[in-house]
Parts: structure tokens; sequence; C-alpha cells
């Protein structure tokens, strides 16, 4: 009687002992060391705001006017949807579309805070990477966080790192784009 207790008690342990592993065992998750990404790439983020004559090549639009509080457009809101290109020209072929918004939320400094999807739909990557986090532009560079995505990035997690290449006024400014993931899935 103790022998047909002890087998199912031993497959339970051993269960219990090896479930950490089949994570690693299925190859569903991929993880690199901590400080190198499973995958890396470099995009440039183009942004054409409407300037009241050239609705045809816009791609961000203010939806809601700055406050008079304040010289550092506080709490003016734009929403974008801006190519993404491999390289810094603005007409290059496009990889991905950037799609969401941003608004300046401090009183004193320009600041802006970023909610956006990149939308990838070409015969290298499908799926979309989500992207969110402050933007203090008259640092050299700025990390905002990736807190997931679908297809080929799916549950993806890791950081983006913005560095200004371009500004030209008002209606134009391209960023690079070091996109770094630190969390990848196979399918």
């Amino acid at each position: 009687m103790n022998h047909l207790v002890l087998k199912p008690c031993f497959i339970a342990l051993l269960l219990f002992l090896l479930a950490p592993l089949i994570p690693s065992l299925t190859g569903a998750r991929t993880t690199l060391k901590e400080n190198e990404p499973c995958k890396r790439m470099v995009l440039y983020y183009h942004d054409v705001l409407f300037n009241g004559t050239d609705a045809a090549n816009a791609t961000s639009v203010i939806i809601a006017n700055h406050s008079a509080i304040s010289n550092f457009e506080f709490g003016m809101m734009v929403v974008f949807d801006d190519p993404m290109t491999e390289d810094s020209r603005l007409l290059s072929p496009a990889v991905a579309r950037a799609q969401g918004f941003y608004f300046y939320d401090k009183k004193d400094n320009y600041n802006a805070w970023f909610a956006y999807t990149l939308v990838f739909n070409s015969s290298e990557y499908k799926g979309t990477i989500n992207i969110m986090g402050a933007d203090p532009f008259l640092e050299k560079t700025r990390d905002l966080s990736i807190v997931g995505g679908t297809g080929d990035f799916f549950m993806t997690r890791g950081i983006v790192t913005f560095q200004t290449d371009e500004l030209q006024g008002d209606f134009y400014f391209r960023l690079k784009m070091d996109i770094k993931l630190y969390e990848c899935y196979k399918k």
C-alpha cells in the first residue's frame, strides 16, 4: 500500500522541481544575458506637424493647444501616424508606422510624454511594439519603455533610446530610435 502512495508523491515532487525548466525546454522564450538584447534594430521616426497649409504631407496634428500658464507648450497634445524608416531619409520606404500621441507635461521646461505603437507590416516583420514614457528632449539621449507587443514581437519588453537627429523649426523633427528588446518569445 505504501508503494502506491509513494509513486504519485515522487511524480509530484519531480514535476515541482522541473517546473522552472519547462519554458526553456519548450523554447517558448529566448532570454539572453541580462545586459544584451535578444533583438536590436535602429529606425528613424519622422514627424511632420500639420502647419495649417500642408495637409497632404502632414503626419501629425495638434488636437489640444498649449495653455497660457507656460512658455514651454505645457498642455499641448499631438496625435501622429508617422513613418519609420531604416535610414534618415524621410522619403525612404517605411518599414513601420508609429501611431499614437504625445503631450507636453512640464511647465518649466520642454518635456513630452509619448504613448504609441510601432505597427510593422512588411516581409521582414509583422506585429506591433508598444512604447511609452517621458521624453525630456533637451537631453542628448532619452530612454522610453517597451511595454509589450504582438505578432513577431509577442509580449516583448525592452528600451527605446531616442536621439534627436534633425529639427526643422516647429514642423519637422526626426528621431533616431535604438530599439533594444530584452524579452523575446518565439512563435
